[in-house]
């Protein structure tokens, strides 16, 4: 943190012992505690830059004092952390905070006349509105998509689709597929901050005499979302009789051997720059990586500046059996080639509209503000929409009134709730307990969300800005 150049050589010093207690913290403390004391430091950094700007050596004096102080409150035990030290840390950094948003407050009239119209307006909105008016007004300046932006981002969605499934029964009209459709967040009013990616169903028909799903539970892989599908009754229908029998390793349907198929005959065959002009945009697939994902810009020049963003489509095989649906994505299901990933999203989708619908709540809402509030701080990029989703439905069980009075309580519980699974290292789905929805966070990503969370606590405003 850079500080005043007017301050005196004996900051500088505390500066560096605080550096260094955070440097080494973690290896005594742990990533709890090196996040607990850094929250006090960020404290006491603020208090110090603060003293750094008074002119009044006295005053420096009295500051740095004030700021040793709460320093010495927080203990640098493991044990008491535990115990309930997160309190009196949370209980100085509010202070800190408190004393930030009063200075801002009051600012003297001649930095004033000095300081942008804008700047001013902020700081106004920062001191007067509440933390119920500020949710309203990031979830309608900051989450919440135009119509016009939502209506072309699904025309060019369904443009694609349409050339994609003609292409194919003019292509491969053996090829037993159902009717393409959109799907994912943009379809359900899930979409946050742009309109940028979007879901292409692409429904396999399967014989049900020759084909089986087997739960992740009873295969091998004992992964509850990774299930396979096993070609059945051989000694009556022998292999060949079905179009997916080609696409069969070691007696199962390869999700990854079907992704490959799509790729071959799909993104590399297709004329796209044909379709590109009659569209008139750029269209062009996005090769190399494990999924079947294509690029869309407006405008039909190649490097044509443009001050619209790019579309993403993505191509998903998909196998329907009643309420489950299994998708073929390698990038989820990796190494194992045969492996179908078990999807949720209808589940926790439905769930949500369900309760909203049951008592006119704001579930969703709350889903789209939390989304946003991630995907706009880097230091919570890393959590996605699933843990989200999964913890709005386990709070749903235990708080039963999610109207839109109560979305700053709700909003602040989230944060709260949050914090615990991070600190336990495991936030469970609501449909399948046994699948850990933050496994694939690293320590490091788990330490700065929790840094970022716990000074929330006191401030969520910090999360909306």
């Amino acid at each position: 943190m850079n500080f005043q150049g007017s301050r005196r050589r004996g900051e500088d010093g505390i500066t560096m012992v605080i550096d260094f207690l955070l440097s080494n913290a973690r290896l005594v403390l742990g990533v709890g505690g090196a996040a607990m004391l850094g929250i006090a430091t960020l404290a006491v950094k603020r208090l110090i830059e603060r003293a750094g700007r008074a002119a009044d050596d006295e005053k420096v004096e009295q500051k740095m004092a004030e700021s040793w102080e709460e320093l010495s409150l927080v203990s640098a035990s493991p044990t008491l952390i535990k115990k309930g030290i997160e309190g009196v840390v949370m209980k100085h950094v509010a202070k800190a905070a408190k004393q930030q948003k009063a200075d801002l407050c009051q600012q003297p009239q001649t930095s004033s006349l000095e300081s942008k119209p804008e700047s001013k307006s902020k700081r106004l909105q920062l001191c007067v509105l509440s933390l119920q008016e500020r949710l309203q007004q990031y979830y309608h300046t900051r989450a919440a998509l135009a119509s016009h932006e939502v209506q072309r981002a699904q025309s060019l969605a369904l443009d694609i689709c349409t050339e994609i499934q003609g292409f194919l029964r003019s292509r491969l009209p053996d090829m037993p597929l159902g009717e393409m459709s959109l799907g994912g967040s943009l379809l359900d009013d899930l979409q946050v901050v742009s309109a940028d990616h979007a879901c292409l169903l692409v429904p396999l028909q399967l014989e049900a005499s020759l084909w089986r799903l087997i739960p992740g539970e009873e295969t091998l892989l004992t992964h509850p979302l990774h299930w396979m599908v096993r070609r059945v009754n051989l000694e009556y229908f022998p292999r060949g009789r079905s179009y997916w029998d080609r696409y069969l390793v070691g007696g199962y349907l390869s999700a990854e051997a079907v992704v490959n198929m799509f790729s071959k005959a799909v993104m590399e065959t297709i004329n796209w720059p044909s379709i590109s002009s009659t569209l008139d945009c750029l269209v062009r697939p996005v090769l190399g990586g494990p999924d079947l994902r294509l690029e869309i810009r407006p405008g039909n020049v190649i490097g044509a500046p443009s001050n619209d963003q790019s579309l993403f489509i993505t191509m998903l095989p998909l196998l329907r059996e009643e309420d489950v649906v299994l998708t073929a994505q390698p990038e989820l299901t990796s190494p194992w080639v045969n492996a179908w990933h078990l999807s949720l999203y209808p589940w926790e989708t439905q769930r949500l509209a369900q309760l909203d619908t049951a008592d006119d709540g704001h579930r969703r809402l709350t889903l789209k503000i939390l989304k946003a509030v991630c995907r706009l701080n880097p230091a919570l990029r890393p959590l996605e929409a699933a843990p989200l989703a999964n913890l709005i439905l386990h709070l749903s069980d235990s708080e039963s009134d999610w109207s839109e009075m109560s979305l700053d309580v709700r909003f602040q519980q989230c944060i709260t709730e949050l914090i615990g699974y991070l600190e336990q290292g495991a936030l469970h789905s609501y449909f399948k307990p046994a699948v850990n929805l933050l496994s694939g966070l690293s320590e490091d990503q788990v330490d700065q969300m929790g840094f970022m969370l716990y000074c929330a606590v006191s401030e969520p405003e910090i999360l909306l800005i």
